[in-house]
């Protein structure tokens, strides 16, 4: 009976180990930046070349975002006053124009970024090697699944 009890905690443990590793692999162009005191100088110290301010398109948004470049690698950065409502599918993109449409984004004016990590708060996206973010004139919170841009930020140098 110790046997069989033993046996079923094994299965169980390996199945969660096993489950979590799995869960959180999914994600691959998402980093979350690290939370910091306000006063920290590791992000001033980051160059910025492109910024902008959210606004709201089909639901408000609010907060900013930065282009940096670090190590030779570029990031999109969102603000801690970063806000968006909660929707399916939705997605951080860059997108051609500096005012992308609230419905109907086709697929040749924008590149994804990745799937939004959380709806507010700070967060750090890394921007593909493939993508040049000059070719671009905003960034944009899209719900993929109803093409429709939730908010969007405009860049400005």
């Amino acid at each position: 009976m110790k046997l069989n009890y033993l046996a079923v905690v094994c299965v169980v443990a390996f199945l969660t180990v096993g489950c979590t590793k799995e869960a959180n692999s999914n994600q691959p162009n998402v980093q979350t930046a690290p939370s910091t005191n306000p006063s920290a100088t590791s992000v001033a110290q980051t160059p910025t070349t492109q910024s902008g301010t959210f606004q709201g398109a089909e639901h408000p948004t609010q907060g900013t975002v930065r282009l940096v470049t670090e190590n030779g690698n570029r990031y999109l950065e969102l603000d801690r006053a970063f806000k968006t409502d909660n929707g399916p599918d939705l997605f951080i993109i860059l997108y051609r124009s500096e005012k992308p449409p609230t419905y109907g984004i086709k697929e040749k004016d924008y590149a994804s970024i990745g799937r939004l990590q959380k709806i507010s708060g700070t967060q750090r996206y890394a921007i593909p090697a493939s993508v040049n973010p000059a070719e671009f004139g905003s960034v944009a919170i899209w719900c993929r699944q109803f093409n429709a841009t939730f908010g969007f930020a405009p860049f400005s140098s």
